[in-house]
């Protein structure tokens, strides 16, 4: 553990309302919790850089909104290690680290509480497999059976298992504006070659309910979610339950009451009031 605590939170973009709160509740040596911690950074460690890792780890209340917090403050100076042995430029690291605060961001816009949102999210950045690359996150992945006989059929010779890189579209970062996902596509093709060569993969997919075609009917033909949906060949669609929270934060309790602010809270508002469901789809373009 860091031995200047607040600094390196401050570093990793945790809200200033947290990093106070995080630096109290700090795990005793020798307790349940610390224990605990150890073992779930040891799962981290020794899956560093694999594609099959650990079991994502479930949310344990009972120790406490930052118990997840600790466990991967403890894992990043392994991270680090992994990342400088790839070569991977400090710039690049720290962006992705900064995940980690982020995500404490999300979990408070959401429930409006401390905590961190969904932990085995960030289990990827703290294995070395998800890296920020200006606007958007890849991550090194396999690509799955449906989606593997889709390309397939399209001319392009993979199969169930194949490398691929995953496509994530992070919260309170900006507009998704189309030069720089250019700029963060092109950053993608030059960095996983450059790092991991023996992957090749041929494909990027992405799964997100930002292409939901539906939403795009309803959105300005400019909009920038429309731009981002024309990058890709949409496959099958998939149930996401968490759309509404994704646009909306603690606003969606009630559907019946969603706030038309934007654009896209109203397009959403719409399609749900006109019966529309919470699905995103899965697209892919090439690598």
């Amino acid at each position: 553990m860091p031995a200047d605590l607040a600094t390196e939170l401050l570093r990793l973009a945790v809200p200033h309302d947290d990093v106070g709160a995080v630096v109290a509740a700090r795990p005793e040596p020798g307790t349940g919790a610390w224990w605990l911690a150890e073992r779930c950074v040891r799962s981290l460690v020794s899956t560093m850089g694999e594609l099959g890792g650990p079991p994502p780890f479930r949310p344990l209340p009972e120790l406490g909104p930052y118990f997840y917090v600790y466990v991967f403050l403890a894992a990043l100076p392994h991270t680090r290690a992994y990342h400088r042995r790839l070569g991977v430029p400090e710039e690049v690291s720290w962006a992705t680290f900064t995940d980690l605060g982020r995500n404490m961001a999300v979990h408070r816009k959401r429930h409006g509480a401390p905590g961190l949102h969904a932990p085995d999210w960030f289990m990827l950045h703290a294995r070395g497999l998800l890296y920020a690359l200006g606007r958007l996150q890849f991550n090194r992945a396999r690509l799955a059976r449906a989606a593997a006989g889709a390309i397939r059929e399209a001319g392009l010779p993979v199969e169930a298992g194949s490398p691929a890189i995953d496509v994530h579209v992070p919260d309170f970062l900006g507009p998704l504006a189309p030069q720089a996902c250019d700029d963060s596509f092109e950053r993608a093709r030059r960095f996983f070659p450059r790092h991991f060569p023996d992957d090749k993969p041929l494909v990027m997919t992405c799964g997100s309910w930002l292409l939901n075609d539906d939403l795009a009917r309803r959105l300005p033909a400019g909009s920038n979610i429309v731009a981002f949906q024309r990058r890709f060949r949409l496959l099958h669609r998939f149930d996401d339950s968490e759309l509404l929270a994704f646009v909306y934060g603690a606003d969606a309790a009630d559907p019946a009451a969603l706030p038309r602010r934007t654009h896209l809270e109203r397009a959403v508002a719409d399609h749900v009031a006109g019966g529309g469901t919470c699905h995103g789809r899965v697209g892919w373009l090439p690598f």
